[in-house]
């Protein structure tokens, strides 16, 4: 395969729409959620046990989200666990009418 065997396509910002989910919208912020909690705990350094001993979430909890097994979550439930690891947190939700894809900004938390 060469490179000029290769077409390239424009995604539309969200992957899971991209593949044709059915959930697209709630998987993307689950995993734009997750991309963030897991920053946090390699930024800070912090095992999944020892962000269990500092929130109270369980290390399975954060191992779960560490390997990207994130139908067990809710937005709700994802939202508290950041703010657990003492983040600033701030939500915008916009509505478009469906199959309007507009270029935008990557969401950012």
């Amino acid at each position: 395969m060469t490179i000029d065997d290769m077409e390239l396509i424009h995604g539309s910002g969200n992957v899971f729409r991209d593949f044709g989910h059915p959930n697209a919208g709630l998987e993307q912020a689950r995993a734009l959620i997750a991309a963030k909690i897991i920053g946090v705990l390699d930024d800070r350094g912090l095992s999944t046990r020892e962000a269990e001993k500092m929130t109270g979430v369980s290390h399975s909890e954060f191992s779960r989200i560490r390997n990207a097994q994130l139908r067990r979550f809710t937005l709700d439930r994802m939202i508290t666990i950041l703010g657990k690891l003492d983040e600033d947190i701030e939500v915008n939700v916009t509505f478009r009418p469906r199959g309007e894809i507009v270029d935008r900004p990557p969401l950012g938390f």
